[in-house]
């Protein structure tokens, strides 16, 4: 692509023909070039079994083919309609107490289910043939979120599914009773047939066989999703995905294990205004996507044009919040980027989530920022196709974010996304921008790996970091990483497991804090949530506490291990105090900073084909001054040293070469 594209969801089912073209005249006055349709178009098409209506898909497909609009096709499975649920009430999903899931909302259908597998597998080889090669399809939108809703099926149809996905990962019972063990409570197992799905219980459960359950459910829905992909590819040649749910509160699938199946990486996203940061996490939200796209270009499948309508507190966008989220994910790494959806909703669960075109029409603010996002995309088109380069590397894992938050651990308090988002919030403070990646990641091209609260890791990927280490890179590991293989099974020896060489520390045992209670260190920082009675083998002590349970004790750590250099932090710091201790790691590891404090503004830079751009978004409302020498897309207006940015701004520059 040599441009930007912008693109929206459309449900036409919801309105009649002549709303239609009154959409599409809008749509082209917005710039939107790219549309998803027939994304819940299930009981529209085939309205009873067997009885496909395509007159209506036909109609809104050729409508916006003679506007020069490319369709983002669904497959229309995600939601079964109520015939399906009625004819066959087994396909629908039971939550963990046993109790069934009935239909009236969505994706009301178990992953397992061989009767929903047929039903869908049905209509989608209908929609490929009648469509897979019309010139207006651009992609095929696989399902939409899978898992979602769904993602952990309790049901008998899924016991049945678990127990052959563990005959195939294990081959014998006993190797299972090993790899979960099973000796304790009495829970050793004598054949598959006696093992069930970790339904609720009057007690702390399996551990291992929740992790294990985690891993089917992921993998029972890429296998769903790669049987609707195979027969798109029987009868179509155009690029194949499904929308991704990199964000905070979506955590039940292994997206690693899925990149490699999707033709194009795509995420949906939006702020989550429970968190305490809800635009650092939209930054870190997007340097995963972008990990899991293998460094390339990405798209924002959906994000919020205003509020949504799924949160306890549904805020609006301020004037200039949609082009700052949106340029923010841009910069790192999205090419093309859509909203959900067109058009707001005149009834049904999602009536009150904002849209591009809202309630009250295009005499509105909402429509106006929409419009002047379309000029600013035109405007930076040429960014198209650049990659974001990075010399830090923060590995990530869906597996130790499952392992780490179990029933019964050292603090109910330690989440793993809270350390893993103030990690990356530090080093974005300082302009640093990071690929995420996963434990498995080839790391020997970066300058600084960071490994926070990584508490599952497997003996390969421990091993190639401490390889990494030991080649000459720079490490940076926070508490409760290391501590079990990927069986949930405690590294004897001292903590933290698998990291006690590389860092030259051993832990005798972890000293939670509890909520509220804080700690200060000899370098002037707090402390909070953790602490570890920790001694050093061949580490140096960079910061002990001076209070607390633990007076004397170090708490940060740093060892020359081989040809490089790894620390430890075996506390959670404050915010100044983490991004203290992250310039002085990223500035030992020689990594440049594109700033030199925190504040309200990032900076992220794109470069291919001997182009550079600098991306700064000023999240702030005071305007800001930033080194930078070439030419402001945005404003289109050349920056001769110094770029200005005012609050709630933003600025795209294209770098000139130094003389």
């Amino acid at each position: 692509m040599n441009s930007i594209r912008l693109g929206c969801d459309y449900n036409p089912e919801q309105w009649t023909p002549d709303v239609w073209r009154a959409d599409v005249a809008l749509m082209r006055e917005a710039g939107v070039d790219l549309v998803a349709i027939n994304i819940f178009g299930w009981s529209s098409l085939e309205p009873a079994p067997g009885q496909y209506a395509f007159d209506d898909l036909d109609e809104i497909i050729e409508l916006l083919h003679a506007n020069g609009i490319r369709v983002n096709l669904g497959t229309g499975t995600s939601s079964p309609p109520p015939w399906l649920t009625t004819r066959h009430p087994e396909v629908l999903p039971a939550a963990a107490d046993g109790t069934t899931r009935y239909p009236g909302g969505r994706q009301a259908w178990c992953p397992s289910s061989p009767v929903f597998r047929d039903r869908a597998f049905a209509l989608v080889r209908e929609v490929a043939r009648r469509y897979g090669e019309h010139p207006a399809l651009a992609l095929w939108h696989v399902s939409n979120e899978l898992g979602c809703h769904n993602a952990l099926c309790y049901c008998e149809t899924s016991a049945e599914a678990f127990r052959t996905w563990l005959r195939r990962r294990y081959g014998k019972i006993e190797t299972l009773n090993e790899a979960w063990g099973t000796s304790f409570w009495s829970q050793r197992y004598g054949d598959w047939a006696e093992i069930q799905p970790p339904r609720a219980a009057l007690s702390v459960r399996n551990p291992a066989q929740i992790v294990d359950f985690h891993r089917f459910s992921s993998d029972e829905l890429l296998d769903y999703y790669r049987g609707e992909t195979a027969i798109l590819r029987a009868h179509s040649s155009a690029p194949v995905t499904t929308n991704f749910m990199v964000t905070a509160h979506i955590r039940n699938l292994d997206y690693w294990s899925w990149a490699p199946e999707m033709d194009v990486i795509a995420n949906d996203h939006y702020l989550d205004h429970r968190l305490g940061d809800p635009v650092a996490e939209l930054s870190f939200a997007a340097d995963l996507t972008r990990g899991l796209a293998g460094g390339r270009p990405w798209i924002l499948m959906e994000q919020a044009a205003g509020a949504v309508n799924w949160q306890p507190h549904n805020l609006t966008k301020a004037p200039g919040e949609m082009l700052r989220n949106t340029l923010t994910h841009v910069a790192r790494g999205a090419d093309s980027i859509c909203f959900f959806q067109w058009r707001a909703s005149a009834q049904g669960a999602e009536k009150f989530h904002s849209a591009m075109l809202p309630h009250a029409g295009t005499d509105t603010v909402a429509w106006r920022e929409v419009l002047r996002l379309s000029a600013a995309l035109d405007a930076i088109g040429e960014v198209a196709g650049t990659t974001v380069d990075a010399d830090v590397a923060l590995i990530f894992s869906w597996e130790s974010w499952w392992a780490a938050e179990g029933e019964a651990r050292p603090s109910q308090a330690v989440e793993y996304l809270d350390q893993v988002h103030a990690t990356h919030r530090a080093l974005r403070e300082l302009g640093v921008t990071c690929d995420i990646v996963s434990p498995d990641a080839d790391l020997s091209g970066y300058r600084l790996v960071v490994v926070p609260c990584l508490y599952m890791v497997g003996d390969v990927a421990a091993e190639r970091i401490t390889e990494y280490v030991a080649a000459g890179g720079h490490l940076l590991v926070t508490f409760f990483s290391g501590i079990v293989d990927e069986r949930d099974r405690i590294r004897l020896g001292g903590y933290p497991g698998a990291f006690r060489d590389v860092l030259g520390v051993r832990t005798e045992e972890f000293a939670p804090l509890k909520p509220g209670h804080e700690v200060t260190l000899t370098n002037g920082a707090t402390g909070a949530l953790w602490t570890e009675r920790l001694r050093t083998t061949t580490a140096s002590t960079v910061a002990s506490y001076l209070d607390g349970p633990l007076p004397g004790i170090p708490a940060i750590t740093r060892n020359e291990f081989g040809d490089g250099v790894a620390w430890y932090l075996a506390t959670s710091l404050d915010a100044r105090g983490m991004r203290d201790m992250a310039r002085n790691v990223v500035q030992n590891a020689a990594v440049d900073l594109l700033k030199e404090d925190g504040g309200d503004v990032e900076a992220v830079r794109r470069t291919g084909d001997g182009r550079s751009y600098l991306f700064v978004v000023n999240h702030g409302v005071n305007p800001v001054e930033y080194p930078a020498t070439g030419h402001n897309l945005i404003t289109d207006e050349r920056v001769g040293g110094t770029l200005r940015v005012e609050g709630g701004g933003v600025g795209v520059v294209r770098e000139e070469a130094p003389a």
